[in-house]
């Protein structure tokens, strides 16, 4: 069985033979470690294929064996060779001795010494002399081939020695982890863009620091997971108040971030970002009497709305308040003038607010009146009454500063107003039935934010007593 690391220490070529018998497709295309993959693969998928393979490969390291022998044998035959020497093979050895790293000196002083033998035979010397002398030289010579043949072994070996060093530092080299680098084969995580993907809208709640969030409508208002990030910038370039329905862009929050960041600004109220920023804020606008009026008594009318229409008619900016007995169906009469209005007035933008109302009249109103419901029912704390009335009010606001004609359908202002009397801090001055002194001016400020607007938009607020 094939180990990874085996397979990554072996060169390309030995990859290929083991791919051959493995039969690998395209084997001679892949690189190094694609190719040390494949064989992994196809060793977990057919096994039995690669024993039959390593019982053919066994063999091959047998063979190399004799053959480091063969290098081996001939230097301890040759070493005990130059030992019986005289005189002057002994003149010789420290020539020879200087001359073992360049190859071209020592060629050089091996042609003296002949010529230095030979020049000073005298010719009277006898023929023993001449044969001695001759096999002297010969044996001189062969003692020399003999030191040549065991220097070029020792540096063949040398050679050899570092060239397996080198290789097994590449290979060990290659085998240490480079972490993120090598990334052919490595799953990560893919590169997506999702900024300007997904459009999101939601009402604008400014913090005091200068920047806000939209609010969603699913949430009545309130901090939710939903909410949207719009920075400061986008605040002071777009002119953005608490109250503007804010349509745009949003990106996912990175890392280190918590909310989902506004990132473009398609529409403000409905209109061009251009023609809001040079809006006239709504307590400088001129208020007029109404001067038209809403069709409730033709189609989707009841018998109340046709003898409320006849007696008194709502108008567009108009404040109206009901007052009846409990339990006599002012919620009711409420319901069919929204019904009304939806029906023969599409162009009117409805609110219906609900303060500390039970939450199955919430749900009978979501369901039965074609309009925006805003609820905070009374489980709610009082803080969260006054939240959501205000942005309610502030939204209505912003709306026909942008020309919208905006109905307000409240139920009830006298629940509104306890809110309002438990959320005020004591000032000392308490009237009659425990309200505070200050708590009736928000209630007042609410219902008095009616009007009719003269060159557009208007306010109309609807609430029963």
């Amino acid at each position: 069985m094939f180990q990874i690391a085996d397979l990554k220490s072996k060169k390309l070529p030995e990859l290929q033979e083991i791919a051959k018998g493995l039969n690998v497709p395209k084997y001679k295309q892949l690189r190094k470690l694609d190719l040390v993959y494949k064989i992994l693969d196809l060793q977990a998928a057919n096994p039995d294929v690669v024993k039959k393979l390593d019982v053919e490969a066994t063999p091959a390291p047998v063979e190399k064996a004799p053959v480091a022998e063969k290098k081996e044998a001939p230097k301890q035959q040759r070493k005990p060779n130059p030992r019986p020497r005289k005189t002057a093979e002994k003149k010789t050895e420290p020539k020879e001795n200087k001359t073992n790293s360049n190859k071209e000196e020592t060629n050089k002083k091996e042609d003296s010494p002949k010529k230095e033998a030979r020049t000073p035979r005298p010719k009277q010397n006898d023929n023993r002399n001449e044969k001695s002398d001759r096999s002297n030289d010969k044996k001189a010579k062969n003692s020399q081939n003999d030191k040549r043949n065991d220097q070029n072994g020792d540096r063949n070996d040398r050679n050899d020695r570092n060239s397996r060093n080198k290789n097994q530092r590449n290979n060990n080299q290659n085998n240490v982890p480079k972490g993120n680098k090598d990334t052919r084969n490595r799953y990560r995580d893919p590169d997506f863009e999702f900024d300007g993907i997904i459009e999101s809208e939601g009402c604008l709640d400014m913090m005091p620091d200068g920047y806000g969030f939209l609010r969603s409508s699913d949430y009545n208002y309130l901090a939710s997971p939903d909410d949207i990030y719009v920075s400061q910038s986008q605040v002071r370039l777009f002119g953005l108040k608490t109250g503007d329905t804010v349509l745009g862009m949003v990106r996912p929050p990175k890392e280190g971030e918590k909310y989902f960041p506004l990132i473009k600004i398609i529409k403000i109220n409905g209109l061009d970002p251009s023609v809001v920023r040079d809006r006239v804020s709504f307590e400088h606008l001129t208020p007029l009497f109404p001067d038209e009026k809403f069709n409730i008594a033709e189609r989707q009318s009841s018998l109340s709305t046709r003898i409320m229409d006849l007696f008194a008619p709502i108008g567009k900016g108009q404040r109206g308040m009901i007052v009846a007995q409990p339990k006599t169906g002012k919620t009711m009469l409420l319901k069919d003038i929204a019904n009304a209005i939806a029906a023969n007035n599409p162009e009117v933008y409805q609110l219906v607010l609900l303060i500390d109302e039970r939450p199955e009249e919430v749900t009978d109103m979501q369901r039965n009146v074609d309009g925006e419901v805003i609820a905070s029912t009374f489980d709610k704390e009082a803080h969260d009454h006054v939240k959501v009335a205000n942005i309610v009010l502030e939204k209505a606001k912003r709306m026909v500063e942008c020309g919208h004609d905006v109905v307000i359908l409240l139920d009830s202002i006298t629940r509104l107003a306890r809110a309002y009397n438990t959320v005020q801090p004591a000032s000392g001055k308490v009237l009659s039935g425990g309200v505070d002194a200050n708590a009736l001016h928000k209630p007042k400020r609410f219902f008095g934010a009616a009007r009719n607007i003269e060159g557009g938009g208007s306010l109309t607020i609807m609430l029963p007593h």
